[in-house]
């Protein structure tokens, strides 16, 4: 599957009512539109479901939230302006639980731990420095890792995000040894053939903005490659 391509394939999509749609992104696709002027994955769902469902008119799809470029994983898109704007609310509220998974250079001291830094965003480099003390205009990051298993090389760690900071997985993990396959920017010694980064949002939970149920939903990576294969 080619990310750069200006459609999305079925299989990409893991939950979609009249509300909400659930996307499973590819890495080097963007969420939003950038400077680069690729397509987004909020315009390439629009042509996506015009032309399925048959749409004459405009088909609305909100950005809820966001992925980096070199990340994959599960991405919410709203359908209507209603479940944006509920969805919106829910975040504000952090009543939307993402999980990661993260495969990493070195296996961490403990097998799991509760970290909390505070980051400080460098706009120039697009870089976010993690400090174990406060510092002047840093903000307080928390998250919760979990050890999951080992190959002969990597360690896959199972990470629950307590605050959404920039690039916040990537420099603490970075910053207690255990840098991100893949992730130059941030200690790891080389990048991926495909610039991507070994980081997955693979499961989220919250209630239904409209529905008031519960949704649990959990995709692995799609891409065919050697190290996700071997810990899917």
């Amino acid at each position: 599957m080619n990310p750069l391509q200006n459609t999305i394939h079925k299989e990409q999509i893991v939950y979609e009512d009249n509300h909400i749609l659930i996307i499973n992104k590819l890495p080097g696709e963007i969420v939003q539109g950038d400077k680069t002027g690729d397509m987004p994955l909020s315009e390439k769902l629009k042509n996506y479901i015009k032309e399925r469902d048959n749409k004459p008119g405009n088909v609305f799809m909100g950005v809820i939230h966001r992925l980096d470029r070199p990340v994959s994983g599960l991405v919410i898109f709203a359908k209507t302006s209603k479940g944006l704007s509920r969805f919106n609310e829910m975040i504000r509220e952090k009543d939307l639980q993402k999980t990661y998974w993260a495969v990493v250079k070195n296996k961490p001291a403990k097998t799991e731990d509760h970290l909390i830094h505070y980051l400080l965003k460098n706009e120039k480099l697009n870089k976010s420095k993690a400090h174990e003390k406060p510092v002047k205009d840093g903000l307080k990051s928390e998250l919760i890792y979990k050890y999951i298993k080992s190959s002969d090389t990597y360690h896959l760690l199972e990470i629950k995000l307590l605050t959404g900071r920039h690039h916040q997985i990537r420099a603490q993990l970075s910053a207690i040894g255990c840098p991100i396959k893949g992730d130059l920017k941030y200690g790891f010694d080389r990048t991926n053939k495909d610039g991507s980064i070994h980081l997955h949002a693979y499961q989220l939970q919250f209630m239904h903005p409209v529905k008031k149920e519960e949704v649990i939903v959990k995709a692995a990576p799609l891409m065919n490659d050697p190290v996700w294969n071997y810990f899917k």
